[in-house]
């Protein structure tokens, strides 16, 4: 049994890849997300990825990552290596993004650890309808508008939502999973998880092309 950690933004993929990871066998021994040095993400909100790891019993890792960021990886990677001894990492990666080379992999191949991609290049329909399948619950949490009407913002995957997305993404032209930035997800239940994640009380926000959920702290 491999020891691995899984690169964990909170959203959908990750959470199919961890499913995948432990299919296949492998130990999964913590979720890590690598951020810089005041991280603000708009589609993943740390405090939600942090209550998902708390959900799932597994160990958060924010690792801070400063330029330049090939070297910031690749050390970052060596210390979790050593520290977890770890065999490899997962990741949710479905595809290139552009034409740049997988990041993740490129980091890792120098330092002898596998990297295991459980989702690239699969149908999209296949991992939409995954989704249903495995009883993972995923939500809308950040959408650009120039593909997306920001009203899709909330929104939960369900059957319904699948279906309408597909049909869009394929008279459009875009991709349907969000690979290519078109959105992305915060999920909120799944296989592993102890109790499904309240979203709470969230208003929708915007940021130039960007419409994304914003934790109502009041």
């Amino acid at each position: 049994m491999s020891r691995v950690i899984v690169l964990w933004s909170g959203g959908k993929d990750a959470m199919q890849a961890l499913c995948h990871a432990r299919a296949a066998g492998h130990q999964v021994v913590a979720l890590a997300t690598f951020a810089p040095p005041e991280p603000r993400f708009l589609a993943h909100p740390l405090s939600q990825v942090r209550r998902q790891a708390a959900a799932l019993g597994l160990p958060h890792l924010l690792i801070t990552i400063e330029a330049p960021f090939d070297l910031g990886y690749e050390r970052a990677l060596t210390r979790l290596k050593e520290e977890w001894q770890l065999d490899g990492v997962v990741t949710g990666d479905i595809d290139s993004v552009g034409d740049a080379q997988n990041w993740i992999r490129e980091r890792c191949r120098p330092l002898n650890l596998a990297v295991h991609t459980p989702l690239w290049q699969q149908s999209r329909a296949a991992l939409l309808a995954d989704l249903l399948t495995r009883g993972i619950v995923a939500h809308l949490s950040c959408v650009d508008t120039q593909v997306l009407a920001p009203e899709w913002v909330g929104r939960q995957l369900d059957a319904a939502t699948l279906a309408e997305l597909r049909q869009l993404a394929a008279s459009r032209g875009f991709d349907a999973c969000g690979e290519q930035g078109e959105y992305h997800t915060m999920v909120t239940d799944g296989p592993g998880f102890a109790a499904p994640l309240a979203l709470g009380r969230w208003q929708v926000a915007r940021q130039q092309q960007l419409a994304y959920l914003l934790e109502d702290e009041g």
